[in-house]
């Protein structure tokens, strides 16, 4: 038992985290189809499972992450079409450009990031046991499963057979409500495999099924996902592996909710997307993270300029206390404040806790502010010596990372150059002489020089932006 609790979608409650016999927490997302540049949306589940994993990390747990590519899909073949390119080449550019953006955030890689194209031969296997099985039949050209053969197919989704309508158009099948596990190939697909049942492909959801009983094996611990995943494709996922090894294929059903733009969910089928690398053009990857995780992982989350601009203002609080105690420690003093220690203590311990009760982000935000506050109090209080003062920075840092947030600590604030602090004196001179435009405009070019000015009893307090 790891004393970690997650919302299972499959049980609807929150389920205790186990470790694997050997002690490793697996856990399988599915990725995005690679057909066009990611929208923000796409980086939600991204973000979200690439910081549970430095969470469960930072708790002394080995944890396998596996999240694959689609990168041969009916999506793929239309847009290659309309570029006038090669399927495969369509889906090379955008799998680089995928990794490419999403390694902008600086929360690392996956431990693996398995592609469809070169897990044909786990596929065509897994295929191959379901018709063995029953389970699944060959009908011109393409393989199809036999839904109403499954006990229990809905109960993820909490779907019943008869409110089902066709999942997909196929000739020759049985039951509408049948999916394809192999697809035969059509005029102008120019990517295929020869297979047992003729050339084709595999259909969308077989894939995740062979690629996470390839990285990871059958009944592993989590298995994660946008909540429009829900039904068909984990549905469908649930039936293809476990109608092939019995058991459970996932422990938990881990699954986030999506971003939204107006009235609708962010989706590149309606159009209503705003490309991930365009938003890290306009704000920081730690902007971009703390806007996530502000809100809870199974909350719908507006994408809206006000919501980045919170998130924002969550980053320079951050900055702003590191810069305070980087002042405060500049020279080496004695001293020990015991309510800095106990503000320390508490901080940590409530941010473990909100993150060990289904990975309560908000409320590990809400611990890391008490910390904030606790330390703004020392500084202005003077008792704490500056190892004291040291040894609390390190500790928030550290908790700063587990979110992917250690990028906010820019190290000990920078000397600001010459010029501007001249205007910096320039602008307190506008100010005495009541020269409140001039102060104005002394304070913006300040500010396009890359620096900000806070006014304090004390004086100006400039700091890089």
């Amino acid at each position: 038992m790891t004393g970690v609790r997650i919302h299972s979608t499959l049980t609807k409650r929150k389920e205790p985290l186990e470790a694997s016999p050997d002690g490793t927490v697996r856990i399988y997302v599915c990725g995005p189809t690679v057909y066009g540049r990611i929208h923000i949306g796409n980086a939600r589940p991204y973000v979200v499972f690439s910081v549970l994993k430095r969470y469960l990390e930072r708790r002394g747990l080995r944890v396998r992450l596996v999240s694959n590519l689609t990168d041969v899909n009916d999506k793929i073949y239309d847009a290659a079409t309309a570029e006038g390119v090669g399927s495969a080449e369509l889906a090379e550019r955008y799998s680089t450009a995928y990794i490419e953006d999403t390694g902008r955030l600086g929360l690392g890689r996956p431990d693996a990031e398995p592609r469809v194209t070169d897990s044909i031969p786990q596929i065509i296997e897994l295929i191959a046991a379901l018709v063995d099985r029953g389970l699944a039949y060959a009908a011109e050209g393409g393989v199809y499963y036999r839904v109403e053969r499954f006990p229990g197919y809905g109960r993820l989704s909490g779907r019943r057979l008869d409110e089902m309508v066709a999942a997909e158009p196929g000739p020759g099948k049985e039951s509408p409500l049948d999916f394809a596990l192999w697809k035969g190939r059509k005029p102008g697909e120019d990517t295929w495999w020869d297979s047992p049942w003729g050339p084709g492909r595999p259909g969308w959801h077989i894939e995740c099924s062979a690629m996470a009983e390839s990285a990871l094996g059958h009944g592993f611990e989590i298995h994660g996902g946008g909540i429009d995943l829900v039904f068909p494709h984990h549905e469908n996922e649930i039936a293809q592996s476990e109608g092939a090894h019995g058991g459970c294929m996932a422990r938990i059903w881990m699954h986030n909710e999506m971003l939204e733009l107006g009235e609708e969910k962010m989706s590149k089928s309606i159009g209503n997307i705003a490309p991930l690398a365009d938003v890290l053009d306009e704000w920081s990857p730690e902007v971009v993270i703390a806007f996530f995780l502000t809100s809870h992982y199974r909350s719908k989350l507006p994408f809206t300029p006000e919501r980045l601009a919170d998130a924002r203002a969550v980053v320079e609080r951050f900055a702003n206390v590191l810069r305070a105690l980087d002042r405060a420690t500049a020279e080496e003093r004695e001293g020990h404040d015991p309510d800095l220690s106990r503000t320390i203590v508490e901080g940590r311990d409530g941010f473990f806790r909100a993150l060990d009760d289904d990975f309560g982000t908000p409320e590990a935000f809400a611990a890391l502010f008490e910390m904030v506050r606790g330390l703004n109090r020392a500084i202005d209080a003077g008792r704490a010596g500056s190892g004291q003062l040291r040894e609390a920075r390190r500790e928030l840092v550290g908790l700063l990372d587990v979110l992917g947030l250690a990028g906010i600590d820019r190290g000990p604030a920078a000397q600001a150059p010459d010029e501007v602090m001249r205007m910096v004196a320039r602008r307190e001179e506008a100010r005495a002489a009541r020269d409140f435009a001039g102060a104005d405009a002394l304070r913006e070019a300040v500010r396009e020089r890359g620096w900000t000015i806070t006014d304090t009893p004390g004086g100006p307090r400039v700091e890089p932006a």
